[in-house]
């Protein structure tokens, strides 16, 4: 079973940049789809960007296309979001989730790391 850490979070004005990262251990990233999910305060959890198992097809949310790159790293057992041109309402704490490579875009994921919060200040 594999077990999801995120890191990298933080404070950043408006337009800034930030990397957040998933590291995963317990198991091979390259069975696992992978993806980002946030949720702001008083909000449900909303999906952000997924990848596949390869890092050949990706998915984003309408809201940061163009905006944030997700990518990861299978020999390092690592995800990463690349988030430029932040917004206020990007703040959020941000999860990684993983499920095992099958259909795409997943149904659901099974795995989900504790969260890293990203606040973008006004």
């Amino acid at each position: 079973q594999v077990q999801l850490v995120e890191s990298g979070g933080g404070l950043v004005q408006t337009g800034g940049s930030l990397s957040v990262s998933c590291a995963a251990s317990g198991g091979t990233l390259s069975m696992y789809t992978m993806a980002w999910f946030r949720q702001a305060p008083g909000k449900e959890r909303e999906f952000v960007a997924a990848i596949s198992w390869s890092g050949v097809s990706t998915n984003y949310a309408d809201s940061v296309k163009g905006r944030f790159t997700i990518s990861r790293d299978n020999t390092k057992n690592t995800m990463y979001l690349q988030m430029n041109s932040l917004k206020p309402e990007d703040t959020a704490v941000y999860y990684c989730a993983a499920t095992l490579r099958g259909r795409w875009p997943p149904p659901l994921y099974n795995y989900w790391g504790q969260g890293t919060q990203v606040t973008v200040s006004s």
